[in-house]
């Protein structure tokens, strides 16, 4: 599938969401789309799955797609197995195996003993559970997943981690965008960053062109605990790391060190100096530049 300069607006004079959007979805492939709230994420994940349709540019290759939307609506006219077996229906399953893979992944979920419970009754995790064997009965050859592992239990996201890997294994291609950077980290084939309305590929390095990013100096016993997203390690004071992030991956890499066992202190937290301000970087615990106090939280 291919998204050649797609643009996106709403009204004949509303402000462009989407601009030159060009993107690649090839089979086996799993995306990542980043950005800030407001960005145009779900925006483009809706045209990625075919639901919205774009102002300019054209979409070649789309092939069969299921999507988890951002927001899921539950006050639906069926119970849960029974809205499954109507959304395998549509997606071209025969309604006994709709309702075979329907039974196996509300188990797989934890969810079976919901099966007869009306969709308006369900608790919200659960109704996120539903929104998420919905897009998966059929398996798609292209899954579009915007936040859909907000609302699950710890459990159940581990049950999609692994089926989106299922997927991707089996030459299916997932797009997906969540609030968690340590979200599948290592694994997709591509990372993708949105501002200002246009996408701009991660560099191989695993920086992102033109993003700033932040400079956090801790410190606590032995190695660090292992960190979402793509931290380098540099120099610092004695007895302190530098871990340096981009800005968005920033909370994630903070509430990682808060919450390890036992807790690391943040002593530091600034934007990266510029070019040449630092030296190069190693591995953690390393170098004994001097320190930078700014921000001590203790």
């Amino acid at each position: 599938m291919r998204l050649e300069r797609v643009g996106r607006r709403y009204g004949l004079g509303g402000p462009w969401v989407l601009r030159d959007v060009d993107l690649d979805v090839p089979p086996g492939s799993l995306l990542r789309v980043q950005g800030a709230n407001g960005s145009g994420k779900s925006t483009l994940l809706r045209i990625v799955a075919g639901v919205d349709r774009p102002s300019t540019g054209r979409i070649t290759g789309r092939p069969a797609t299921a999507y988890v939307p951002e927001r899921f609506p539950p006050a639906l006219p069926f119970d849960a197995h029974g809205y499954l077996v109507h959304l395998g229906a549509i997606h071209g399953l025969r309604r006994t195996t709709a309702g075979r893979r329907a039974g196996e992944w509300l188990e797989r979920f934890g969810a079976a003993g919901h099966a007869r419970t009306p969709m308006d009754e369900l608790s919200k995790g659960t109704a996120q559970k539903i929104a998420v064997v919905q897009a998966l009965l059929a398996e798609p050859r292209l899954l579009v997943l915007d936040e859909a592992w907000t609302g699950l239990d710890e459990a159940a996201r581990t049950v999609l981690d692994d089926a989106v890997r299922e997927r991707v294994a089996a030459g299916g291609a997932v797009v997906f965008v969540d609030h968690d950077a340590w979200r599948l980290a290592g694994e997709p084939s591509g990372v993708h960053r949105f501002a200002d309305g246009r996408l701009t590929a991660v560099a191989a390095a695993g920086a992102e062109a033109d993003v700033p990013r932040v400079v956090v100096e801790a410190s606590g016993p032995g190695e660090p605990p292992a960190l979402p997203g793509t931290p380098g390690y540099g120099p610092a004071a004695p007895g302190r790391i530098r871990i340096t992030v981009p800005a968005h991956e920033s909370d994630a890499v903070l509430r990682a060190l808060l919450t390890a066992d036992p807790p690391w202190h943040i002593r530091a937290v600034r934007p990266e100096p510029g070019p040449g301000a630092a030296g190069p970087e190693t591995g953690p615990g390393s170098g004994t530049g001097p320190a930078d106090t700014r921000g001590d939280t203790g």
